[in-house]
């Protein structure tokens, strides 16, 4: 049986990508001489690879790395004047700083 190849614009299945990075891992090749090969772009390959050893659970939805959505820095309490200051500036990005004092 001859083996299809799919063309440009066409979708591959998760599955699909898989025995592709399998056939990669013992073909001895390069990535570039492979993906010639296969008809595949360099770039869509990196990118499955990274997709599915990140979150190779087998399911359709994607890895994502969790930061904790919050860090308790313990409570702010003004009426013990024997703390130390406190002057915490956070740089959130596209120039928004969140700046928490404690006197």
């Amino acid at each position: 049986m001859a083996e299809q190849r799919k063309g440009k614009g066409s979708r591959r299945s998760r599955h699909e990508w898989r025995s592709l990075l399998a056939k990669f891992d013992g073909s001895g090749l390069g990535v570039d001489a492979f993906c010639r090969r296969e008809a595949i772009s360099a770039a869509s390959m990196y990118r499955w690879r990274n997709l599915l050893s990140d979150g190779g659970d087998g399911g359709d939805t994607v890895a994502t790395h969790t930061t904790p959505a919050f860090v308790d820095l313990g409570t702010l309490n003004s009426a013990a004047s024997s703390r130390p200051r406190i002057d915490l500036k956070l740089d959130l990005g596209d120039g928004l700083v969140l700046h928490l004092v404690r006197p």
